[in-house]
């Protein structure tokens, strides 16, 4: 049988970066066990470039990013003489031929912006490659927490209260801002919009916090969303497998951290660090009332299809220890660790689970290109022409 090639890209200009590598990493480690999949490494480095080798395959290398830069080939997607893509590598000799790949699959292993926010998987698309995970729009919609909720809130599905704002409405009046957040009444959580795993998020329990809280988060984001803090706080995710109607859901989880919001240190700063989110400390499956983890489970599925997703995503949500009212906080598109911890505790194994990302990949792609993709009609013949009025040198 021959071989089929799984390009793995990670990595991309967002403050997640090194979280992407990781999980790239443990996905090639899982699939290398099967003999039917051949692994290419398709790294973005934080300065854009497009980057191939074997040195991306030996997660050391990434200890020092310049050096290893200069280890691998430059590379871009291009249609060979057949009209198939292909991942092409430069060359540097004038008349040498340059090494081309065929694509079987685009595993998508990026976090945070330019990589999990739909616009890679543009780029897949332009191309026509089958590729894990959501389309562009719902990766742009599960990136935007605003937009998220504001598609959830509007189908029932419980949301935090909050407000957002960008930059440019908070240096005109500060003020006003502040005034709101206090409505809701302090402590609130600041966030930035368009990032994950917990960066540039802060509780702020006073206005003194909030200003400070809000300049952090304007680093990474021009967009922020300041809410409502749900306190005694439980945090319980699951992940959804699948597309539209066709999709099954995994055991749930409570995430346990040193403060009762999880931070980046929690999630990824743990003793066994390469681990990614595999390492943070959990309960698998949380001790939660059994008529709360199906009521999770079951908006959490209802939410992956309200946003068109597709393949594989967490969904985290937000409890009230004390009532066991849940929300919807946000839903990763590609998760950390493809949340492997979640599906083998419900029973199915890591290469398995990327089996059925891929599958499912490849049927998405075979769905879409079933529609018709051309209108056989030349807009540009002589008789159609002359009907565009004002176009010059018509009669």
């Amino acid at each position: 049988m021959k071989q089929k090639t799984i390009l793995t890209a990670f990595g991309g200009a967002s403050p997640e970066h090194e979280v992407s590598v990781i999980t790239a990493h443990q996905a090639m480690a899982a699939l290398s066990e099967s003999k039917n999949f051949l692994l290419k490494p398709l790294y973005i480095s934080k300065s854009g470039r497009w980057l191939t080798g074997d040195a991306l395959l030996d997660l050391k290398n990434f200890e020092n990013l310049k050096s290893l830069e200069n280890m691998c080939t430059p590379c871009n997607f291009a249609l060979n003489d057949f009209g198939l893509t292909v991942l092409r590598e430069e060359t540097k000799g004038f008349f040498a031929k340059s090494a081309e790949t065929q694509i079987h699959t685009v595993l998508a292993a990026f976090h945070g912006s330019n990589g999990e926010n739909g616009s890679f998987q543009g780029v897949c698309e332009m191309f026509n490659l089958p590729y894990t995970g959501s389309n562009v729009l719902s990766s742009a919609m599960g990136m935007d927490k605003v937009i998220a909720k504001k598609v959830c809130g509007s189908e029932g599905i419980p949301v935090v209260e909050g407000f957002d704002f960008f930059e440019t409405d908070w240096a005109k009046n500060p003020d006003d801002f502040f005034a709101k957040a206090e409505e809701l009444e302090y402590p609130v959580i600041v966030k930035p919009v368009h990032l994950g795993s917990s960066i540039g998020v802060k509780v702020a329990k006073n206005r003194s916090d909030l200003e400070q809280a809000i300049e952090v988060a304007f680093r990474y984001d021009r967009h922020l969303l300041i809410e409502k803090v749900i306190s005694p706080l439980m945090e319980i995710n699951c992940s959804v497998l699948g597309s539209g109607n066709s999709s099954e859901v995994s055991v749930c989880e409570r995430p346990l951290g040193k403060e009762e919001l999880l931070s980046f240190q929690d999630k990824y700063l743990a003793e066994e660090g390469t681990k990614g989110m595999a390492a943070a400390d959990r309960e698998i499956p949380a001790n939660i009332p059994k008529k709360l983890t199906e009521q999770i489970q079951e908006t959490a599925r209802k939410v992956f299809r309200l946003l068109g997703c597709s393949g594989l995503a967490r969904l985290d949500f937000l409890v009230d220890a004390n009532s066991n009212q849940f929300y919807f906080n946000e839903i990763n598109t590609i998760p950390g660790s493809f949340s492997f911890y979640l599906w083998k505790e419900s029973g199915m194994s890591f290469p398995e689970l990327l089996n059925k990302l891929i599958d499912n990949a490849n049927e998405e792609h075979r769905l879409k290109n079933r529609q018709i993709q051309s209108y056989e009609t030349n807009l540009l013949s002589k008789k159609a022409v002359t009907g565009i009025k004002g176009l010059k040198g018509t009669k």
